[in-house]
């Protein structure tokens, strides 16, 4: 991921999409995009998109800044983390953003496979 999709990624909420039985999509506000160029999702009410990764990994996540139309359009396959670093990290993010009425359990995280530009325009569709 180079630095614009990052960057959109730490300034924007994602959706992300998941598909097993039925598709799910949802909003996240709880997220981070570790060094290591793996994106974490804090699960706070992931209860049918964790459903969903565990029968089926393939997630895709959708990225864009409304005002400048930049966006990114993100897929991989996700696992399930409740210790560990990024998890440990994510859940004091929610506490911290929340003082305390909300706490993740802990963390989705997604290994980044594809990256494609969904910015409006002659770069649309590109595959980075």
């Amino acid at each position: 991921m180079n630095e614009n999709v990052i960057k959109v990624l730490k300034e924007n909420m994602w959706d992300i999409a998941t598909c097993a039985d039925e598709v799910n999509v949802v909003p996240v506000a709880f997220k981070a995009v570790p060094a290591d160029g793996r994106l974490a999702v804090a699960d706070v009410f992931l209860k049918a998109t964790l459903e969903n990764v565990t029968k089926n990994p393939q997630v895709a996540v959708s990225a864009y800044d409304a005002k400048t139309m930049e966006g990114y359009q993100i897929k991989g396959k996700a696992h399930y983390e409740a210790e560990g670093e990024i998890a440990d990290s994510i859940k004091a993010t929610v506490e911290n953003a929340t003082k305390g009425r909300l706490a993740a359990k802990g963390a989705l995280v997604i290994n980044v496979e594809k990256v494609i530009v969904t910015t409006p325009g002659p770069d649309n569709k590109k595959v980075l």
